[in-house]
Protein backbone atom coordinates (compact mmCIF):
# COMPACT_ATOMS: atom_id res chain seq x y z
CA UNK A 1 0.00 0.00 0.00
CA UNK A 2 1.29 3.48 -0.96
CA UNK A 3 4.67 1.52 -1.83
CA UNK A 4 5.23 1.10 1.42
CA UNK A 5 5.54 -2.94 3.58
CA UNK A 6 2.93 -4.34 5.68
CA UNK A 7 6.09 -3.92 8.25
CA UNK A 8 6.09 -0.61 7.34
CA UNK A 9 2.55 0.40 8.37
CA UNK A 10 2.67 -1.07 11.48
CA UNK A 11 5.87 0.47 12.86
CA UNK A 12 4.14 3.85 11.57
CA UNK A 13 1.16 3.10 13.33
CA UNK A 14 2.12 1.55 16.61
CA UNK A 15 4.30 5.03 16.75
CA UNK A 16 1.23 7.31 15.95
CA UNK A 17 -0.30 4.74 18.42
CA UNK A 18 1.38 6.31 20.96
CA UNK A 19 -0.10 9.78 21.30
CA UNK A 20 -3.26 10.38 22.70
CA UNK A 21 -4.12 13.69 21.08
CA UNK A 22 -3.78 12.34 17.50
CA UNK A 23 -7.12 12.05 16.16
CA UNK A 24 -6.22 11.68 12.32
CA UNK A 25 -3.69 11.11 10.10
CA UNK A 26 -3.46 12.14 6.16
CA UNK A 27 -1.23 10.55 3.75
CA UNK A 28 -0.23 12.77 1.18
CA UNK A 29 2.01 13.68 -1.34
CA UNK A 30 3.51 11.32 -4.20
CA UNK A 31 2.77 8.33 -2.13
CA UNK A 32 -0.99 9.39 -1.64
CA UNK A 33 -1.00 10.75 -5.51
CA UNK A 34 0.67 7.18 -6.61
CA UNK A 35 3.59 8.81 -8.37
CA UNK A 36 6.70 7.84 -5.72
CA UNK A 37 9.78 6.56 -6.69
CA UNK A 38 11.53 4.27 -4.88
CA UNK A 39 13.02 6.21 -2.06
CA UNK A 40 10.68 8.71 -2.08
CA UNK A 41 9.99 10.80 1.56
CA UNK A 42 6.60 9.90 3.32
CA UNK A 43 4.63 13.05 4.03
CA UNK A 44 1.85 13.15 6.38
CA UNK A 45 -0.33 15.80 8.22
CA UNK A 46 -1.44 15.57 11.59
CA UNK A 47 -4.68 16.38 13.17
CA UNK A 48 -5.87 16.69 16.11
CA UNK A 49 -7.21 19.50 19.15
CA UNK A 50 -4.41 18.60 21.45
CA UNK A 51 -1.74 18.41 19.00
CA UNK A 52 1.49 20.60 19.66
CA UNK A 53 4.53 20.94 17.88
CA UNK A 54 6.01 18.74 20.86
CA UNK A 55 3.65 15.82 19.55
CA UNK A 56 5.30 16.72 15.79
CA UNK A 57 8.75 16.66 17.19
CA UNK A 58 8.43 13.33 18.74
CA UNK A 59 6.89 11.64 16.22
CA UNK A 60 8.69 12.87 13.64
CA UNK A 61 11.88 11.17 16.14
CA UNK A 62 9.96 7.93 16.24
CA UNK A 63 9.94 7.44 12.31
CA UNK A 64 12.75 9.05 11.72
CA UNK A 65 15.11 7.97 14.17
CA UNK A 66 14.13 4.81 16.38
CA UNK A 67 12.01 2.88 13.86
CA UNK A 68 13.80 0.79 11.37
CA UNK A 69 12.21 2.80 8.79
CA UNK A 70 13.88 3.38 5.53
CA UNK A 71 12.20 6.43 4.49
CA UNK A 72 12.25 10.08 5.67
CA UNK A 73 9.35 11.21 7.03
CA UNK A 74 7.81 14.82 6.77
CA UNK A 75 5.47 15.68 9.00
CA UNK A 76 2.82 18.40 9.17
CA UNK A 77 0.10 19.97 11.83
CA UNK A 78 -2.64 20.04 9.94
CA UNK A 79 -4.41 22.68 11.91
CA UNK A 80 -1.47 24.97 11.49
CA UNK A 81 -0.96 24.44 7.60
CA UNK A 82 -1.50 28.26 6.43
CA UNK A 83 -0.78 27.55 2.61
CA UNK A 84 -3.69 27.36 1.13
CA UNK A 85 -3.15 24.88 -1.95
CA UNK A 86 -1.39 22.56 0.11
CA UNK A 87 -4.45 22.14 2.81
CA UNK A 88 -6.86 22.02 -0.74
CA UNK A 89 -4.17 19.26 -2.00
CA UNK A 90 -4.56 17.19 1.47
CA UNK A 91 -7.88 17.41 1.27
CA UNK A 92 -8.38 16.52 -2.05
CA UNK A 93 -5.80 13.94 -2.38
CA UNK A 94 -4.98 12.94 0.82
CA UNK A 95 -5.35 9.13 2.30
CA UNK A 96 -6.18 8.43 5.74
CA UNK A 97 -4.12 6.09 7.13
CA UNK A 98 -5.48 6.69 10.92
CA UNK A 99 -8.51 7.77 12.26
CA UNK A 100 -8.94 7.44 16.55
CA UNK A 101 -11.60 5.63 17.66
Amino acid sequence: MYGLLDRDIKYILEAIGKFEEIEKVILFGSRAMGNYKKGSDIDIAVSGKKVTINTILKLSDYLNEVYPLPYYFDIIHYENISNENLKKHIDTYGKEIYIKK
